[in-house]
């Protein structure tokens, strides 16, 4: 017989991406405080996200997921929290004006501090081997703030409490007229301008409605006594508070091993990254294993290949998880198989039409094989860095250096966000604009 799952069922199996504390004495002490915190998130909303979900893997919502790579505690100010909620929430009004889709709208924020490194530490002129940085709630981005801290895992907490808080007050009494106008300058060189133009002046005429404005939280959860802290029971389920959706990176996803374990009793909607190597038997097992009781919104796959690399994977994926017999969501992430680095600088970015490409790949085989993309998956921010190039915002790789912010991944800016929202859109299937083009 089966043991009983416990929120430290994971403790005792082999571990990946989580850091190590040095002081034991004071991560108890921690760990001790977050249990008895407030959670950050109620059971009631992960279970309606999880009800939403099941009608994006229907087809009848669509999933607009992104935000940071790795969010930093200096950005937790008001003007960086509200563009990055405002441009979250004009990319789903973009969808869903030009598809009639209704769309839900999932956050990196509030909890996305810490990342996966391909290695603990790293080497650094002049001051030999150092830990690798992996996110503010682990370590500091500054070579002398390196050591993991595990009262850094409190910072993360008072950081999201805020955050969320600013963020849930912004969406019930702010102002949204700001929402209602959005800047297409950075656009004007796009053949689609006009088109642009047009859609846009169409939604500024729309009321904001609750649906509109309404969004849910999400992070990678990789650091597990932190996440176990905040996972509560109620009655006989427990969920993860921390968030209304965490996931599975594509580091961490090995079936015999903790993060799978912990995830698995979680009540949460819950993701799975899921890359070039992941083996079709494997996928079929993972879904079992996640979703036993086969419950439509509890599993969202999301899918990161790279542009032209989808067409030898996703059919054999998809093929397995109709084998399994598991309903599963599926969820475009279309920038983590697409890292580069520039020739001019060596800073890591992204190409802008790659991205697009492999969305667009995407769609395409879920239709061909009787599949349904239920979202997309991307890192941006509502600020005008320069990460990635391309775009009709313009941005090369000499320009890279402009005002380039990221600790970790490059983001698409504001204006590349937005452009991606018009493009994905009018790539998705819409009765209204096929009645249009046939008069």
């Amino acid at each position: 017989m089966a043991a009983r799952w416990t929120p430290s069922s994971w403790h005792s199996l082999p571990k990946h991406q989580m850091a190590e504390w040095e002081d034991k004495e004071v991560a108890e002490k921690v760990l001790a405080k977050l249990s008895k915190l407030p959670p950050l998130v109620l059971p009631k909303e992960a279970d309606r996200l999880k009800s939403l979900l099941a009608e994006a893997g229907r087809g009848e919502k669509f999933i607009v997921q992104g935000g940071d790579c790795a969010e930093r505690f200096m950005d937790c100010e008001q003007g960086r929290l509200e563009q990055q909620l405002k441009m979250m929430l004009q990319f789903g009004m973009i969808v869903e004006h030009i598809t009639g889709k209704p769309t839900v709208k999932i956050c990196r924020i509030a909890g996305q501090y810490g990342k996966p490194r391909s290695k603990p530490t790293e080497v650094v002129e002049g001051l030999g081997e150092i830990m690798s940085f992996k996110g503010d709630n682990i370590n500091g981005f500054e070579t002398k703030d390196r050591k993991w801290d595990p009262e850094r895992l409190l910072l993360g907490y008072w950081h999201s409490a805020a955050s969320l808080n600013f963020l849930r007050s912004y969406a019930a009494s702010g102002d949204h007229v700001p929402l209602q106008s959005m800047p297409l300058g950075d656009l004007k060189s796009s053949p689609h301008s006009g088109g642009y133009a047009e859609d846009a002046k169409a939604i500024s005429s729309k009321p904001v409605t609750a649906e509109a404005v309404e969004f849910f939280t999400a992070h990678e959860a990789m650091q597990l006594d932190l996440e176990e802290a905040l996972t509560r029971p109620l009655g006989d389920k427990y969920y993860n508070l921390s968030a209304h959706l965490v996931w599975i990176g594509d580091r961490t996803r090995q079936l015999d091993c903790a993060h799978i374990e912990f995830f698995k009793g979680i009540s949460n909607p819950i993701g799975v990254k899921v890359g070039p190597s992941m083996k079709n038997d494997e996928l079929k097992d993972l879904v079992q294993v996640l979703n036993p009781n086969k419950e439509e919104g509890r599993l969202m796959l999301i899918t990161r290949y790279g542009a032209g690399k989808a067409e030898g994977l996703l059919p054999g994926h998809i093929q397995a998880v109709k084998e399994s017999g598991v309903p599963v969501v599926w969820q475009c992430d279309a920038v983590h198989g697409n890292g580069i680095v520039a020739k001019a600088n060596k800073l890591k970015t992204r190409n802008f039409d790659d991205i697009m490409t492999e969305i667009v790949e995407v769609m395409a085989i879920h239709k061909r094989c009787g599949s349904i993309l239920g979202g997309i998956h991307l890192e941006m921010t509502g600020q005008d860095v320069t990460e990635v190039v391309g775009g009709s915002v313009g941005v090369t790789e000499e320009g890279l250096t402009k005002n380039y912010e990221t600790y970790c991944d490059p983001r698409l800016n504001y204006a590349q966000a937005i452009e991606a929202a018009f493009r994905v859109a009018n790539e998705m299937p819409s009765a209204e604009r096929a009645a249009k083009r046939s008069k």
